[in-house]
Parts: C-alpha cells; structure tokens; sequence
C-alpha cells in the first residue's frame, strides 16, 4: 500500500485511553444517578462521538447528553485525560514511518485540545505534521467531518486523495474514510472487533502495530 499521507485515529490506535474515557463515563453517569461500577461495560464509548453514545446506551436526550459531556469534561481534563497508555509497537512505527518520508496526521473524534495535549504528553509530536480534532463545541465531530478538516488542514486536494489512507479501530473510522473517498485500514489492538471492520467497508486488516508498518512502508 503505497501512500504518502497517513491519517490515524487516536483512541485504541495509537494509544490506549481505557480507564480515562470509562472512569470519565462513570463520573457523568453518576451525575444522574446512574451507578456502574463494571468499567468494562463503558468501553463502547471509546470512539464514537459521546453524545452518541449517551444517547444510544442510556437513552438521554439530546440536550441531555449534550450536558453529560460538559459533566465527562469535569473528570477528564483534571485526571483522565492522562490514564492513558501507549499502545505496542507504535513509537518505532511511527518512528519508521517518519523516517520513510510519510506525513502523518492524527484524525480523532476527540477534542483537539485534548489530542493535542495527549500527543504531547507521549512525546508522539516529532511524528506527526498535523493533529486534528473535534472543536468543543461539537459541531465538527463525527469522523467524516474530522477527516475533511484535517484534509484540508494539511492542503491535501482531491487529486491526492488516492495517496492517503485512514488507520482506526472502529467503524467510524471506515465510514469517515469512504465517505472521503479514502482507503482505510482497521487495526484489530483496539476496541473494534474484526466483524466491525469488515462490514464498515475496511479495505485491509492489520492484527498488530509491526503488521500495520509492514503495511504502510
């Protein structure tokens, strides 16, 4: 796969942000007294937008999620925002790949403050030319719409497109892709299953990050 801009998701691609995200979840939840002590069960909103995912997996309404947000946000920026853990093998791909002439760019549904704080806490900035993000405001978050600013954040034009591939572990980042006319590669050390990808339309699977690199270079 010959490609010159590389597009990564952030969460469960590049890093491994578990306890920060459910603890977060947790933290809101109790907000409005919802107990749920089992972390586990707070995983599948690793990825998607969050007030998605309030509201498909607790029934809150639209403004009610987008307060539970504001409530997440209280948790995460004081503590969760760095219970967070570097994936295997990532720094020496991305060192690899930047060495190869790749640009890399990070294309997360997070916050960009916050991606850009996480990327400089794991020292990933010497690696990556851009990192992009959803605004506070939540108008730019779904992945599709991620994916086009950091396109256009970086000057990549249509006629380039078939030099970029995007890199995630949901199907969010599938459908973000084709919905750019991008390839995509879902990564299976994250918190999409195999049967996600597939069915969201990724064009290769990579079990590992040495897979991934074998990939990209």
């Amino acid at each position: 796969m010959e490609k010159q801009y590389l597009l990564f998701d952030l969460d469960g691609t590049l890093t491994d942000p578990m306890v920060g995200i459910t603890k977060s979840v947790q933290y809101a939840l109790r907000h409005y007294g919802i107990e749920e002590p089992d972390l586990k069960k707070l995983t599948p909103f690793i990825g998607p937008p969050l007030t998605d995912s309030f509201q498909n997996y607790y029934q809150f309404s639209k403004q009610q999620a987008k307060e539970a947000v504001l409530v997440y946000r209280e948790y995460f920026t004081k503590q969760g925002i760095l219970e967070n853990e570097e994936l295997p093998g990532i720094r020496q791909m991305l060192k690899d790949l930047k060495a190869a002439g790749k640009m890399l760019i990070v294309a997360t549904s997070k916050p960009e403050l916050f991606a850009k704080q996480i990327v400089r806490h794991f020292q990933f900035e010497e690696y990556f030319s851009f990192v992009c993000g959803a605004d506070l405001e939540e108008t730019r978050v779904r992945k599709g719409d991620v994916i086009r600013y950091a396109l256009e954040q970086a000057g990549i034009g249509e006629d380039e497109k078939s030099k970029c591939v995007m890199i995630g572990d949901r199907e969010h980042d599938m459908i973000g892709a084709k919905e750019n006319g991008l390839e995509s590669i879902g990564v299976l050390f994250g918190y999409g299953s195999r049967e996600e990808l597939e069915e969201a339309g990724a064009d290769q699977i990579a079990a590992d990050a040495g897979e991934l690199a074998r990939m990209l270079l």
